[in-house]
């Protein structure tokens, strides 16, 4: 009896294993379908309020215009050339409030924020353009880029020199939408802008400034502060967070990368940044739980074939094949219950009833009530031992090296009186 166990039971239990990997694998990607669903789902908010915000600005354009002519053989075109030149503030300082509140659609939620922004600093006077003889100057403009325009839920105000200015649509910057204020003459002095913009999930504020300067405060606890630049001081509490970044041009070189980027990789800028994570991704600890599987199922396995083994009994294959689904059956249930009361909650409800189900349906198999009970105490420790390894992410692979290390010392202690030799007398 000891041989066939060791034997063609431990090859049927290998098969049994790899077989149960297929149900593992469509679990796996359902949880890849329903991550699918949930960004599907930000995108639809997305698309009735604002996406992510990325300021840059304010910044003075100086429109040129001149006229170009080009010989063809015997045909002369003539067109006008437009160029742009950009004088960045001498300082910016920008003062941002952010209030956080959770948008849902269906089972899904994103991070809408509203954002109070104050941005002050000074433009010195700088006539020396450099541009060709013949360009004829255009009325400059202060303009201010952002990445959604509909997040401007009030005209913002503008003032330059102690002059408001009036805020028409546009930044006038490529493809970047945004304001912008036309000037009367070119001119420089202290500047300062107060919106109020909404976005979602990310705030991004290019520093354009020779010397440049966020103070960045908001209600939510867990920022993820992102970007070129981390903060010099940042606070993070339960009730929100204050964060602060400073830097200058010798840093972001900003005077002759922005005239080569700004239209078309404005994205490139260096930045400072903050996104508004989720403190659990729940379809990632899934996904993480789900690769456990293999080891969770094969331990399992482990103890009934110890059962086995030091008990006298027998367990037929289909009786291992019912408790292997009970294990894949627990992922599923699981992720369902992710979705409706979060990670924690439904990992604590599908392990009990999962360790419920085998201890009576093993009860019997195992010799009694005495057995069952032996056994969900050691499946719950399992159970435990897995989500100390979710939660523990650093120290994971360190965790389950001691892990198999202690389970194999028990096997080793559990099975060092056992006469191997005997197997061939008992044949």
């Amino acid at each position: 009896m000891v041989k066939q166990i060791l034997t063609h039971k431990t090859t049927v239990l290998l098969l049994l294993g790899l077989l149960l990997m297929l149900p593992m694998q469509w679990i796996l990607d359902l949880n890849q379908e329903r991550q699918a669903y949930r960004r599907e789902a930000i995108e639809k908010i997305m698309g009735s309020a604002s996406g992510p915000q990325r300021l840059i600005g304010p910044v003075l354009v100086q429109p040129f215009v001149r006229e170009v002519t080009l010989h063809d053989g015997k045909e002369v075109k003539r067109y006008q050339e437009r160029l742009l030149r950009y004088r960045l503030p001498q300082r910016l300082d920008a003062h941002i409030g952010m209030e956080v509140t959770p948008r849902t659609l269906g089972i899904y939620q994103a991070q809408v924020y509203q954002a109070k922004v104050t941005l002050s600093g000074t433009l010195d006077a700088d006539p020396n353009w450099q541009v060709p003889a013949d360009a004829v100057a255009e009325t400059p403009y202060l303009s201010l880029a952002l990445s959604d325009a509909r997040g401007i839920s009030q005209i913002p105000t503008l003032t330059l020199g102690g002059k408001s200015l009036e805020v028409l649509p546009g930044a006038r910057l490529g493809q970047l939408a945004g304001v912008h204020a036309p000037l009367t003459t070119d001119t420089g002095g202290r500047f300062e802008v107060e919106l109020t913009l909404q976005g979602m999930e990310r705030l991004a504020l290019v520093p354009v400034g020779r010397d440049s300067s966020l103070t960045l405060a908001g209600n939510w606890p867990h920022p993820n502060f992102l970007g070129d630049f981390l903060p010099t001081s940042r606070e993070v509490t339960q009730e929100g967070f204050n964060a602060r970044w400073q830097t200058s041009w010798f840093a972001t070189d900003m005077e002759s990368r922005l005239p080569d980027l700004i239209e078309e990789h404005s994205d490139t800028l260096p930045a400072f940044a903050t996104s508004l994570v989720q403190p659990v991704d729940h379809y990632q600890q899934n996904e993480r739980s789900a690769k456990y599987a293999l080891l969770f199922i094969g331990l399992t396995f482990l103890a009934v074939v110890m059962g086995e083994l030091l008990r006298g009994l027998r367990i037929h294959p289909i009786q291992y094949a019912l408790v292997g689904m009970s294990l894949v059956i627990f992922y599923l249930v699981l992720l369902a219950l992710t979705e409706q009361i979060g990670f924690t909650p439904a990992y604590l409800l599908a392990s009990l009833a999962c360790v419920l189900l085998n201890a009576v349906y093993l009860s019997q198999a195992l010799g009694g009530p005495r057995a069952g009970l032996a056994f969900a105490g050691l499946q719950a420790l399992l159970y435990t031992v897995l989500y100390g390894l979710l939660q523990a992410e650093d120290l994971a692979l360190l965790l389950g090296a001691l892990l198999l290390l202690l389970i194999l010392a028990l096997v080793m202690m559990l099975t060092r009186t056992f006469d191997w030799y005997a197997l061939n007398r008992r044949e």
